[in-house]
């Protein structure tokens, strides 16, 4: 199915993503999405001039910024666009691979649009920093700039937190979901096994949130009963990911905050409350800090148990995710990627494969949507909201824009997008393209395909403004000094309740 320019509106029968959710809702399923508007500045007096439609009749080579892994699968990625999505032949990609580190392709991407650079023409961006550009006008408004079958389409069908990274705060788009990331607990059925658990109970792990406690001691009772190094592994270092993810996670799942109700994620800074010192984000902390140093803690909750490792303050994704491939570690937090390097079988490829021992949750929770002061979008089981996005740099030449529109309408074909899913395991950032069949039948990504959905129906993004930057750095350094015994949770949220007030005042 197309849903670009050629797509025949009459003749569309997909699930619009408003009726995604209220099915999921209808379930009972808590969707985290609703009342989410982007965070970037408000647009000034410059506009973007509409870019034809019409395909270049020249050879075109649309240039694209992304990442090593972009451009690893890029041949498999414009077949797919030239077979499934109708680009014409005339256009073809070329990838300039940039560092894997999202951070270091950010500062890249700023140095090239302060210049002014006509190259790359589109912009591989991670959606946690996508609106500082929007808010500094560097990026091409697509909504003045791209054909409105293109961006109603994302804003309808799309997963709608997703979408949020990608605009401004009149709801303007800049920016098109690439792929979407759902963070879960990825699990050793072999080992649970060993200590007594069946398959019964993984079928409705794969679908139901298991509450904290029970989570943690079901942990470690494997950990200890099959002599496994380690427990649960989750992303504890002192860096961006502590910030924007498993602390996101950690505190929604108690019904904590960083600014209090979810309509304020996005801003307006310096006009929302800050809410680290409340006291179920402080009790979130403590719960960190009883997985790694069990009662023995003098801030430990009494409710929990130790299950995860020593170095977990110290662990970022691919350590973590070694540590569990090693056979380290009976359980892991981490991202589908995870899915597609060990989910094959045992000797597979290069990776260690566990086959369909290797099983999958959504995050667990303690405190319930109807629980939490900010529900029911904030509470239960949370998951960080990771993707990226493509964006158009505005420097670039008409005939390189006219390409880029011929492949994002290209990529509004939904078997270009499960291509992608298959060739890169990037999800379809469109709810029912998860849920599809075909998506059930890749292997071995569609064995995760129920879970990951459950995932996106509970994904926060993190609350990028312009101050964000400022902020999460501060917040990773606040958390990792609690759970390594150096400040008490408290104190280490009311250290943080300051810095962040202060930070909103400089927005």
């Amino acid at each position: 199915m197309s849903r670009g320019l050629n797509r025949d509106d009459e003749e569309n029968t997909s699930v619009s993503r408003r009726r995604f959710v209220q099915a999921a809702g209808a379930s009972g399923i808590t969707v985290g999405l609703a009342g989410c508007t982007g965070g970037g500045g408000e647009s000034d007096d410059s506009t973007a001039e509409p870019i034809s439609t019409e395909a270049p009749d020249e050879e075109v080579t649309l240039q694209i910024g992304a990442d090593s892994l972009f451009n690893d699968n890029v041949d498999a990625i414009e077949q797919s666009l030239h077979e499934s999505g109708g680009m014409p032949d005339n256009i073809s990609l070329e990838v300039t691979a940039g560092s894997f580190e999202s951070g270091d392709r950010q500062a890249k991407y700023q140095q090239l649009l302060n210049a002014e650079q006509e190259q790359p023409t589109l912009l591989m961006m991670d959606n946690g920093w996508t609106i500082p550009f929007i808010a500094r006008n560097e990026l091409t408004n697509l909504s003045e700039a791209l054909p409105e079958s293109i961006t109603s389409t994302v804003k309808e069908d799309y997963f709608d937190s997703m979408v949020a990274t990608a605009q401004d705060q009149n709801g303007d788009l800049y920016g098109v979901p690439l792929f979407a990331a759902f963070p879960t607990v990825q699990y050793r059925k072999d080992l649970f096994r060993e200590a007594g658990y069946s398959d019964s109970d993984f079928e409705t792990w794969a679908t139901e949130p298991m509450e904290w406690s029970t989570f943690s001691e079901a942990v470690a009772q494997v950990w200890d009963e099959t002599g496994t190094k380690g427990g649960f592994g989750w992303q504890g270092k002192n860096y961006v990911g502590l910030a924007c993810c498993d602390f996101v996670e950690f505190m929604g799942s108690w019904g904590g905050s960083y600014f209090g109700e979810f309509s304020n994620l996005f801003g307006p800074v310096d006009d929302r409350p800050v809410t680290v010192d409340e006291e179920q984000v402080i009790d979130a902390v403590r719960m960190m800090r009883t997985f790694i140093n069990g009662q023995d803690d003098p801030e430990a909750l009494s409710d929990f148990t130790q299950c995860s490792p020593s170095n977990t303050v110290s662990y970022t994704e691919e350590p973590s995710r070694k540590a569990f491939a090693n056979g380290d570690l009976v359980a892991l937090r981490n991202w589908p990627y995870v899915f597609d390097l060990h989910g094959g079988e045992p000797g597979s490829g290069d990776t260690t494969g566990f086959g369909e021992d290797l099983g999958a949750m959504p995050i667990p929770y303690h405190t319930s949507t109807s629980d939490s002061p900010y529900g029911p979008e904030i509470g239960g089981s949370t998951s960080a909201l990771g993707g990226w996005h493509l964006a158009l740099n505005p420097h670039a030449p008409e005939t390189q824009k006219r390409a880029a529109v011929q492949m994002l309408d290209a990529l509004q074909t939904d078997q270009v997008r499960l291509d992608i899913f298959k060739a890169v395991g990037w999800i379809p950032p469109i709810p029912e393209l998860v849920d599809s069949d075909q998506a059930r039948e890749l292997d071995p990504l569609g064995r995760y395909v129920d879970t990951l959905k459950v995932a996106g129906e509970n994904s926060v993004p993190r609350p990028v403004t312009a101050v964000w930057p400022s902020q999460s750095s501060k917040i990773s350094q606040q958390v990792n000094a609690a759970i390594r015994q150096e400040k008490t949770p408290e104190e280490a949220m009311t250290e943080l309740q300051e810095t962040l007030v202060s930070l909103e005042g400089q927005g």
